[in-house]
């Protein structure tokens, strides 16, 4: 407790003393991150602590938009099989130096398949370099089976050998998880037995560099002065880790902080209506979701999936939750992105059917847990809220609901496990606007285990997505991903909840910030005005 409070008092008067001349912007982000590696995790606040200030790729998207446009690579081609991508890499790309890091030479070609082939590689120095590694992204879109080889043309040359032709292979790589780290670094940590620190002190090319966390309070960070795209117009960036939304949203009023995530929904109108406050919105590439474990009875039987899903009243979780900045769910992908199968219809919300369903199904006294994220997220605002909705509703049909909830890091790797109990409210925001990120990333087979939080895997339906990836159109991809929502569907592993309007509160002053289609939060190029 007092090392929280120092720190909060340390933040504090940093911010009012402005740092001697230097500008600092403080963002009240809504929780901590799991660590720094980003290639580890899957949660949004992870990689905006992490993949965003930090960190580059070697293609990246053009901020607000889902463009890949040149990162660490400044240019690529593909071979006309497309079973080649040959990057050319950018020269004079300075790593960071800091306290406990400095580097001897600029990124190349080595840091590119250090980075990548931790991944893929079992028996490479830090492929377990943590606990229960396990490279979810990498893996949940089937990156070991697509690469047959990454190869080193020259130090400035790197390319990509592949199995089959894959569409979304450069949008992918434009993805937090293939944020590019120093081989250096890693080599040095390795020699010291220090593996570990490359999650906990990290080193990257990226805008702003690490400069200190202090767990559950506050993450500080610097421009980076080499960047290779200029420094940064701020000279601080602070993380004030505030997890609860009325208390941002006092601290952005206060002035304490300068942009906030996530605001309540019943407090959006006030602080459009605040002459020192302005609220930028879009359209959220999400969806919130009830995953039930399909790998333990009952709900490894479809009809009891679809029976649970009638019970839920989606419009009265819409009223009660997002508070009109919410449509209904029905399909696993947002009605924004392409492939979007508008025909499919959603399950009717009919309690008496239900019970009978579950009744018809041998389903009766069913005792289930219900998690409930302990954060907000762009998907689900109020997640414990939504859990008690649904434990009203399904009560009615005979079922009888525990919540539950857990830390945020210790909530994502529990929920991963394939023998969970219960069905668990997560979501996702797209990461590169493309429907495999969805599909593939949430319900393939090689995700069981890890982001599928559902543990389901249908081979007809993963049949579908994994061919749709080989096809050179969008149109012909288009048809596939539809037939997959059919089955989707048919089979229920989720009960499909909402997609939300997302909203970013901010203080007037603050300029060039571009909300992210993507749901992160990035701060290169923002400035506040003088």
């Amino acid at each position: 407790m007092k090392s929280k409070m120092f720190a909060a008092a340390l933040l504090s008067a940093t911010i009012l003393s402005g740092a001697a001349s230097a500008k600092t912007l403080v963002y009240c982000s809504e929780g901590s991150p799991e660590g720094f590696d980003p290639a580890l995790y899957t949660a949004g606040t992870t990689f905006d602590a992490s993949s965003k200030p930090i960190y580059n790729r070697l293609v990246q998207f053009e901020p607000g938009t889902t463009n890949t446009v040149p990162g660490l690579a400044e240019s690529w081609e593909i071979s006309d099989d497309g079973l080649e991508i040959t990057f050319k890499l950018r020269e004079g790309v300075k790593f960071h130096t800091t306290d406990f890091f400095t580097p001897t030479r600029d990124f190349n070609a080595d840091d590119v398949l250090f980075s990548f082939e931790r991944q893929l590689n079992q028996d490479h120095a830090y492929h377990a370099y943590v606990e229960g590694a396990s490279w979810e992204y990498f893996n949940g879109m089937s990156m070991p089976d697509l690469i047959k080889s990454i190869e080193k043309v020259d130090d400035y040359t790197v390319k990509f050998v592949l199995n089959r032709p894959e569409a979304p292979f450069i949008a992918n790589l434009a993805m937090d998880f293939a944020s590019i780290f120093s081989q250096e670094y890693a080599d040095q940590l390795a020699e010291n037995a220090n593996q570990s620190d490359l999650n906990q002190k990290p080193i990257g090319t990226g805008p702003f560099q690490f400069v200190a966390y202090q767990p559950d309070a506050v993450i500080r960070y610097k421009a980076h002065p080499d960047y290779w795209a200029g420094k940064q117009p701020i000279d601080d960036l602070v993380f004030a880790i505030t997890t609860e939304a009325s208390v941002r949203q006092q601290k952005l009023l206060a002035g304490e902080c300068h942009i906030m995530p996530y605001p309540n929904p019943a407090d959006i109108e006030s602080l459009k209506a605040n002459d020192e406050i302005k609220v930028e919105e879009q359209e959220g590439l999400n969806v919130g979701y009830l995953a039930y474990n399909t790998q333990q009875a009952p709900f490894d039987q479809t009809e009891v999936r679809k029976a649970l899903n009638m019970a839920i009243n989606k419009e009265a979780i819409l009223d009660a939750v997002f508070q009109g900045a919410g449509q209904a769910a029905k399909n696993p992908i947002p009605p924004t992105m392409w492939s979007y199968n508008d025909e499919i219809e959603d399950d009717p919300y009919d309690p008496e059917a239900a019970r009978a369903m579950l009744e018809e199904a041998g389903v009766t006294d069913l005792s289930m847990k219900v998690w409930a994220m302990p954060v907000q997220r762009p998907y689900n605002p109020n997640a414990r809220r939504m859990a008690e909705l649904i434990q009203e509703d399904f009560s009615k049909v005979g079922v009888d609901v525990e919540i539950v909830s857990y830390e945020w890091g210790e909530y994502l790797e529990r929920s991963k496990a394939v023998d969970r109990d219960g069905a668990v409210l997560l979501g996702w925001t797209g990461d590169n606007g493309d429907p495999d990120n969805f599909l593939a990333v949430l319900l393939g087979c090689d995700a069981v285990g890890g982001a599928n939080r559902a543990q389901w895997c249908n081979e007809e339906f993963d049949a579908l997505i994994q061919e749709a990836k080989t096809l050179s159109t969008q149109e012909e991809r288009a048809e596939l991903y539809r037939e997959a929502q059919v089955v989707f569907k048919r089979e229920a592993p989720w009960a499909t909840i909402a997609h939300s309007v997302v909203h970013m509160p901010m203080r007037k002053e603050v300029t060039g910030y571009k909300m992210d289609p993507l749901g992160g939060h990035a701060f290169e190029g923002v400035d506040i005005a003088e």
